[in-house]
């Protein structure tokens, strides 16, 4: 059962990642992350927003089943 959600987490993440990279092949609006050690390359906003929001998607639904209560 727990391996059945992990591979779901998986699958479903891999997807919206694939689905961003497809989508911003034409961004213009470019910045750069500013990394407590150094700054990245200029990467596009839509870029920076969207892998948050799937690093976020995937660590919550991975931390869900180690939950204590």
């Amino acid at each position: 059962m727990l391996f059945k959600k992990f591979l779901f987490v998986f699958l479903f993440n891999s997807c919206l990642f694939l689905l961003l990279v497809i989508g911003i092949q034409n961004s213009s609006n470019k910045n750069k992350v500013n990394l407590l050690i150094r700054e990245t390359i200029q990467l596009p906003d839509s870029f920076i927003i969207g892998v948050s929001f799937i690093t976020g998607s995937a660590l919550g639904n991975l931390i869900i089943p180690f939950k204590f209560n």
